[in-house]
């Protein structure tokens, strides 16, 4: 059963995948997602895939190419970070 879009639900581009944000604002026609390192979007309703479990999911294929490429980047900083153990 879908669920309604809530502000603050995590936002992922694939079931599964890591969040790529949260919902900021719901509208009648969009949502306001903050994508992790690029700042907030306006997204049509129809790029929403599916709403369950308290996640929204959307569909890659119908999001403008300015929105995929701040999703890219979503975790960039977290993959550029040195994890290597130190023996402090």
């Amino acid at each position: 059963m879908a669920e309604t879009i809530r502000v603050d639900l995590p936002v992922f581009l694939h079931d599964g995948d890591v969040t790529i944000g949260a919902v900021r604002d719901v509208g009648p026609d969009k949502i306001d997602i903050y994508i992790e390192n690029a700042g907030d979007f306006s997204i049509p309703r129809s790029a929403v895939h599916e709403v369950h479990f308290n996640k929204v999911i959307l569909d890659g294929r119908k999001l403008d190419q300015k929105v995929r490429d701040a999703i890219a980047r979503a975790h960039v900083a977290e993959d550029d970070e040195n994890h290597e153990e130190t023996n402090d």
